[in-house]
């Protein structure tokens, strides 16, 4: 079973809401979700969670990737765009980051910079069977 790993942009009074649609509209097989905080602001929380290969997509939700030992959340685009700036503007697809950089951090896409870091704080986990 291929699973992908979903990210819901929420703000903290819409939580409960956010929540409840996720596992109404989508297939979790882990029957979790992980609730991340932006640490500069603590209202503006990252909803995770993997699920079972979907092509739809909730308004504000978009696919991401994970580096465990780091505890990294990125997007491919952003990834790319911090490797052009590391290495003098070329996109290397071998090129080898220092995840520790990017520890517990959220790496976007961003229309000013080309990318943005986002300090990331753990806020809550929802289980159920």
């Amino acid at each position: 079973m291929k699973t992908q790993l979903l990210c819901t942009f929420a703000h903290k009074l819409d939580l409960n809401i956010i929540i409840d649609y996720i596992q109404l509209n989508y297939e979790i097989p882990e029957h979790r979700i992980f609730v991340f905080s932006n640490a500069e602001d603590t209202d503006s929380l990252f909803c995770t969670y993997n699920v079972i290969n979907s092509s739809k997509r909730a308004s504000n939700t978009i696919s991401i990737h994970r580096k465990k030992e780091t505890n990294t959340l990125y997007t491919v685009n952003a990834i790319n765009e911090v490797i052009k700036r590391i290495n003098n503007g070329i996109l290397d697809k071998t090129y080898q980051l220092d995840w520790m950089r990017y520890q517990n951090s959220f790496i976007l896409t961003d229309s000013n910079d080309g990318y943005r870091i986002v300090e990331l704080q753990f806020f809550k986990r929802f289980s159920w069977n």
